[in-house]
């Protein structure tokens, strides 16, 4: 995939990972991913930038519990406006979980509660633009919301992310909607109603390209590791999903 100098408005545009170890999750995804990490400086709060031979690909903060949460990834989606964002979102069914704010010249975030209740972040560009590099192994590849409220969700992304949608199946055994179509597309938004078990919310999923999807899983449990769903061949590549040292998931595709 060609390199981009700014993510299109609604688009996926960083990940970030929330965890309580990150003396443990880090050296997993340097080994596994081949990733380096390097703090951003007491001035962001202790904030990791991780890259990818040279390039950022997503970030990294430390779980301390207070927030009550799980080690997890988040996405962010571009937006030209934070705090108009976050207004949106509560105007169309979402609510706000962590107010628009300036994060020095970096760029300013929000981060909301979509219609469905599962949790994105908006990100304004300042100096920071995202990641640049994506669709290569050891990066981002794909972005697939899981939801219960569907038809809700779908609206919502529409509404406040200036979404254009496109329905690629509408079938009751699988409902699957994405921000643009054919090789531009960039995101999904699944209906996950049947599939979620009980108690697990409502969630964004992010894919990172490997070369080699059962080389990647064994070599994950190698490095304490675990595999939440072994490989699988589907007409979008072979996939699977994985637990990092601490808890947060993750999915891989090996591309078909």
């Amino acid at each position: 995939m060609p390199r981009r100098d700014l993510a299109p408005v609604g688009a996926p545009c960083w990940v970030e990972l929330f965890t309580s170890d990150p003396d443990r999750s880090l050296p997993f995804y340097g080994e596994l991913f081949g990733w380096t990490a390097e703090s951003a400086g007491e001035e962001y709060g202790g904030y990791i930038n991780i890259a990818k031979d040279g390039d950022l690909v997503a970030g990294a903060m430390r779980n301390d519990g207070q927030a009550g949460m799980p080690d997890a990834w988040s996405v962010y989606l571009a937006t030209d406006d934070a705090k108009a964002t976050a207004a949106a979102a509560v105007a169309h069914g979402g609510q706000v979980v962590v107010e628009a704010m300036e994060v020095m010249d970096l760029g300013s975030m929000a981060v909301v509660a979509d219609a469905g209740q599962a949790v994105i972040g908006a990100w304004q560009p300042g100096r920071h633009k995202g990641f640049a590099v994506m669709a290569e192994p050891g990066t981002p590849a794909w972005f697939e919301l899981h939801t219960r409220d569907y038809e809700a969700s779908v609206q919502f992304y529409r509404d406040v992310f200036g979404w254009d949608t496109h329905t690629v199946s509408d079938a009751p055994q699988f409902r699957y909607t994405t921000l643009g179509q054919g090789e531009g597309q960039l995101a999904g938004i699944m209906d996950a109603s049947t599939m979620l078990a009980d108690g697990v919310p409502a969630h964004w999923s992010i894919y990172f390209d490997v070369e080699d999807g059962d080389a990647t899983l064994t070599r994950a449990t190698e490095l304490g590791g675990s595999v939440i769903v072994p490989a699988m061949d589907t007409p979008y590549g072979r996939l699977a999903e994985v637990a990092d040292p601490t808890g947060a998931r993750f999915k891989i595709v090996q591309g078909p």
